[in-house]
């Protein structure tokens, strides 16, 4: 167990350097690019298995146990260590980085993104991959901070070198507003480490704050967090998404909501509940606020775009529907209750799988008409995906009731428990201000449910013009989203089966380290 988690965060840095040198002679084949591409699908996928083996030989009784830890010495001057180890909080977001990234590396062997040389696309992917995984294994300050901001720069290039229309742009907003993030955020750390006298994630949860004074609690929750809140994103420092989204290729549109949307959400329940909780607990109603403007916002935002002749991007449209999805794992956060962070660990895992498979079904159909905008595909009576390509309309269809919350898929439970712990926040927060946020919350969830309606209007339905038949989903693409398809309907009908690892864990959490 040990070895595996270490081979799981090691290895795609090494694939990633194995990608960039020349294939020995038996392994080029007659096309070098599909042989690096086959290389990437090769890497993730032996990843992939790893991180399968992990979950089976997990200890499920004892999921609030740290498991697979390494401990070295690393500084030890700063008493910084490489310190790795998984828990029922942890592990769900590994699998799920470990499948998405072998799904996106799968996808773009038959599709890859109009960009370079496909060398640099996959050992970027591995980089990115390696990055994310780290940031859920590790369990020390600095190295998450290290983890945190590996991801950055292989994002910024599949961005601007793979990407669509105003590229540029997109990937200089992306990276300068999680950079300026970052930094106040490594002061925040700082703060907590030297204040401490330890970077030890479990031992700082352990301690649960005793430690730290309120004031540098305070100080360390408003650094740290707008950090986290720039990856997450929280409104209103939302406004690199769209772009970026709108901007990507495929599998970084996957990638980045799937995944690294979750490294900001898994900053606050890792670091700032267990570590400062009265920082925490002065912050939790502002970052409440914040939350629900982001629910009623991203809606608002989605039904602008998709109402007839706004020329809304389909792909842009699905980034602001994050921004509303997010807010509800913020809001489950802010609770600080056991029901609302296990709503938002699960709306984490929910919003991975469904928002993953929404943006590949986006691209193919960008992909087959050329363009993802919603007033071209709809012309004058619908783009008529179910009779145009059945299979393809039926699969979005699908995705879009998943994203409004529809009982029995996965996108239900997480925000429902956000709810429940909104309806009753932990104790010292004002209920009156949480039922607020609530009510406000479940409005949203109507807006959502509307705009995604829409879409499927717009997009699945309409006459069956004289024109061309698509082509349906192919081979290739039915092996990339069945299985997020699958794990949407498991997660919405069995969810035991992800809440049975993380509220033991979150109780530990919350409890400040006592099982």
């Amino acid at each position: 167990m040990q070895f595996l988690l270490a081979f799981i965060v090691v290895v795609p840095l090494i694939g990633a350097v194995a990608a960039l040198l020349p294939a020995p002679p038996g392994l080029k084949g007659k096309d070098p690019d599909q042989a690096v591409l086959r290389h990437g699908v090769t890497v993730t996928g032996a990843i992939l298995v790893a991180a399968i083996v992990l979950a089976a030989g997990f200890d499920h009784d004892h999921p609030s146990k740290m498991q697979a830890t390494t401990d070295i010495s690393w500084i030890p001057a700063l008493d910084v260590r490489i310190h790795l180890g998984i828990d029922g909080i942890s592990l769900p977001l590994l699998v799920l980085t470990a499948l998405l990234t072998f799904l996106c590396a799968l996808y773009s062997y038959f599709k890859m993104p109009a960009g370079p040389s496909p060398k640099a696309f996959v050992a970027l992917l591995l980089v990115l991959e390696s990055g994310t995984l780290a940031t859920f294994a590790v369990l020390d300050l600095l190295l998450f901070f290290l983890a945190f901001e590996m991801v950055l720069i292989p994002m910024y290039f599949l961005i601007a070198r793979w990407g669509g229309a105003k590229k540029q742009a997109a990937a200089w907003k992306f990276i300068l507003y999680t950079l300026l993030g970052s930094v106040v955020m490594l002061l925040g750390l700082l703060l907590v480490g030297l204040k401490s006298g330890t970077f030890d994630m479990v031992a700082l949860a352990t301690d649960n704050g005793r430690g730290l004074t309120s004031s540098v609690q305070v100080i360390a929750v408003l650094a740290i967090g707008i950090g986290l809140a720039v990856k997450t994103p929280m409104w209103p420092l939302h406004s690199w998404l769209p772009d970026a989204h709108t901007a990507a290729p495929t599998v970084g549109s996957v990638l980045l909501a799937g995944v690294l949307l979750k490294m900001g959400t898994y900053g606050f329940v890792r670091i700032l509940l267990p570590i400062t909780p009265d920082g925490m607990h002065t912050f939790a109603p502002y970052l409440a606020a914040f939350a629900v403007v982001g629910i009623i916002y991203g809606s608002l935002a989605c039904l602008a775009l998709v109402r007839p002749g706004s020329k809304g991007d389909l792909k842009r449209l699905i980034a602001y529907s994050s921004v509303g999805h997010m807010g509800f794992v913020l809001l489950g956060i802010a609770s600080m209750t056991p029901t609302g962070v296990n709503g938002a660990l699960f709306a984490n895992i929910a919003h991975g799988l469904i928002t993953g498979l929404l943006f590949f079904l986006v691209g193919a159909v960008k992909d087959r008409y050329g363009t993802a905008d919603l007033d071209t595909l709809s012309g004058a009576t619908g783009a008529a995906l179910y009779g145009r390509a059945p299979r393809l309309g039926g699969l979005l269809a699908f995705a879009a009731v998943a994203s409004l919350g529809l009982p029995g898929l996965a996108g239900f439970w997480g925000e429902m428990l956000a709810l429940f712990g909104s309806f009753d926040p932990a104790d010292g927060l004002s209920r009156p201000a949480f039922l607020t946020f609530m009510s406000i919350a479940a409005f949203g969830t109507l807006l959502t449910a509307a705009y995604m309606l829409l879409v499927v209007r717009r997009v699945c339905m309409g006459e069956k013009r004289e024109e061309p038949q698509l082509a349906d989903v192919q081979t290739y693409e039915f092996a990339a989203w069945t299985p997020l398809v699958a794990l949407t309907v498991l997660a919405g009908l069995w969810p035991a089966v992800l809440l049975g690892l993380t509220d033991p864990a979150v109780q530990k959490l919350l409890a400040g380290g006592k099982s």
